[in-house]
């Protein structure tokens, strides 16, 4: 809630005049019944047609100006809401995004999507509505009574007894469905993570016809919350009635008090009315009060959620000074693997162990193994997208730690597993590359990517319009354009992660015969599960359950490793591994 309080800070103004002018409102409010007495003891009473039409104007008066303070007491309470919302959605934006792969592995992206959006969102409604309502109930409820002790001290006693009783049975009820609440919200959220696993993954349902029993499984779950959403509400039900049970034998309390005073002459039948308007406004209050609570309880669960991202602290973080008291040597090996260990979050055991070796500038290095071997692992430490265990990886003779971020992944050219690319033109997606590519670089960067053949083919050139994730485009054309992203940075550093799985043997052959071509000088990692791509590389290693079973090239590796023997087997002729290996 601090945070929250700190965001609020910045919209003091809004903060201040919002409650205020709900309270002019609730002033004005308190008056009515006055009004309302006044015309029934004088203008009724004497048949006084000008003072009831005085009073009456009196009273659209009062609506006009109650209505005027009201509407501007929702224009800062909304102003105040959405700027707070607003600013707090930016910075947990950029939070997220200097998060780590460790820290985002570990809350899910579903969740952090949840967190941007309903929760904030909910935290929203519940600053809105306290800022127009918080102080505005209570002031109501004990205006009211010290207005009715005006009117007549003993009819006013009612109030006394009967807003306490009032006050422990809204409150009881709140108190105890309020727990319940959490589990509904706990039971939606499940409810809507079955959703998107179903959404996310029909193609695979209806490929393993599982139709039915996943529509089982989402009416069992949503049952269950249906049955919460039902208990909850029987609860949250008696809080209506008895309340106006309640003030209901107030009303008569006080209508019975007030029979015998206006029959002793101490009252005026103006005046009981007034009083029993203002039980009336007591009553509505305290249920605005109640629902008010049940949201302020529920934004208050979305911020300490919203609160618990904000305090996850990225796990990779820049040195003081990071660089400034280090020199790169040119002299050095491009990239150092110094008896490298990683462990995930959470895990039991490591997911590398003592990996260790050396790559010169402008060999191309292939990595090679089965699936959970760690090839990705090894690779998405160069960038540093984790930080190791123990051990080292070197760059440029520079501990990759030592680096700026920034300056450490201006260096690397990254194709990630799964293709991404992003809507808008072709030209934007290429610029993420370079932000100033020109033309002619993007299309060279097409041309070694074995992109240019269907760019052209599509008939707008650079202009390509892209929608979201590429949905426009097949599989293999995606990974041909993210390729071609990375080669227009022009990095020292050009990583492959499997980013050929989609492609034609072909197609692959040219894309790594291109590559070899036209990258003079850079540094390549070609990560696959096919021997085929990596077979050309100068140094092809090995990785088995997070070692390295073999390095060396595609010939020495297959009369020395047995394991890279066996996965060329599965994959070439014996003819073809044999004639290799000789």
């Amino acid at each position: 809630m601090k945070r929250l309080l700190h965001y609020l800070s910045g919209y003091k103004l809004e903060s201040i005049l919002g409650p205020l002018f709900k309270m002019l409102e609730a002033s004005f409010e308190l008056f009515v019944p006055l009004v309302v007495a006044s015309m029934i003891d004088v203008g009724i009473k004497q048949n006084n047609t000008p003072y009831i039409l005085r009073m009456g104007g009196l009273l659209i008066l009062l609506g006009i100006i109650g209505l005027t303070c009201s509407l501007t007491a929702q224009y800062f309470a909304a102003k105040a809401s959405v700027l707070t919302a607003t600013s707090l959605r930016n910075d947990l934006f950029s939070h997220i995004s200097h998060l780590s792969y460790t820290e985002i592995d570990t809350v899910g992206t579903s969740t952090l999507i949840t967190r941007m959006t309903s929760d904030i969102n909910q935290v929203q409604t519940g600053i809105n509505m306290v800022l127009r309502l918080f102080l505005r109930s209570p002031f109501v409820v004990f205006g009211a009574m010290i207005m009715a002790f005006t009117v007549n001290v003993k009819a006013a006693m009612a109030f006394v007894v009967v807003i306490p009783l009032l006050s422990v049975v809204v409150f009881g009820i709140l108190l105890i469905s309020m727990p319940l609440y959490k589990k509904v919200q706990k039971q939606l959220d499940q409810v809507m993570l079955t959703t998107r696993e179903n959404l996310m993954g029909v193609r695979v349902i209806r490929a393993f016809n599982r139709q039915k029993s996943e529509t089982a499984r989402f009416e069992e779950e949503n049952g269950l919350l249906v049955r919460f959403q039902v208990f909850v509400g029987k609860i949250s039900a008696l809080l209506n009635p008895v309340t106006y049970i309640m003030i209901n034998f107030a009303i008569i309390a006080v209508v019975w008090i007030g029979a015998f005073q206006v029959d002793a002459g101490i009252i005026t039948q103006g005046k009981v009315v007034a009083l029993v308007n203002y039980m009336s406004q007591i009553l509505v209050e305290l249920i605005k009060l109640a629902n008010l609570i049940i949201i302020i309880s529920k934004s208050v669960a979305c911020m300490n959620r919203v609160d618990t991202i904000f305090q996850m602290e990225p796990s990779i973080k820049e040195k003081e000074n990071a660089g400034a008291d280090s020199s790169q040597d040119a002299s050095a090996a491009k990239v150092v693997f110094d008896h490298v260990s990683f462990l995930y979050a959470g895990a039991k055991e490591e997911s590398l162990s003592s990996i260790d070796f050396s790559v010169k500038k402008g060999e191309t290095i292939g990595i090679i193994g089965g699936t959970g071997s760690g090839k990705s692992t090894v690779v998405n430490l160069i960038p540093r997208f984790y930080d190791v265990a123990a051990g080292r990886v070197m760059l440029d003779g520079m501990d990759v730690r030592d680096y700026p971020l920034d300056a450490l992944r201006e260096k690397i050219g990254i194709v990630p597993q799964k293709s991404v690319l992003f809507k808008g033109s072709l030209r934007e997606n290429m610029q993420w590359g370079k932000k100033d590519a020109s033309d002619e670089e993007i299309y060279h960067a097409l041309d070694i990517a074995q992109a240019r053949e269907f760019v052209d083919g599509k008939g707008k050139g650079l202009d390509l319009y892209i929608e979201q994730g590429g949905r426009n485009l097949s599989g293999g054309q995606k990974q041909r354009l993210t390729i071609a992203r990375a080669l227009v940075r022009k990095p020292e550093i050009l990583i492959l992660d499997d980013s050929a799985s989609a492609l034609d043997f072909a197609t692959d052959a040219r894309l790594r015969r291109a590559i070899k071509e036209n990258t003079e000088g850079m540094t390549v990692f070609l990560v696959s599960q096919r021997a085929a791509t990596i077979r050309g590389a100068d140094q092809i290693f090995v990785l088995d359950d997070g070692k390295i079973a073999g390095k060396g090239t595609h010939k020495e590796l297959l009369n020395h490793c047995d394991l890279y023997r066996e996965i060329c087997l599965s994959q070439l002729s014996k003819e073809e591994v044999e004639r290799d290996g000789r």
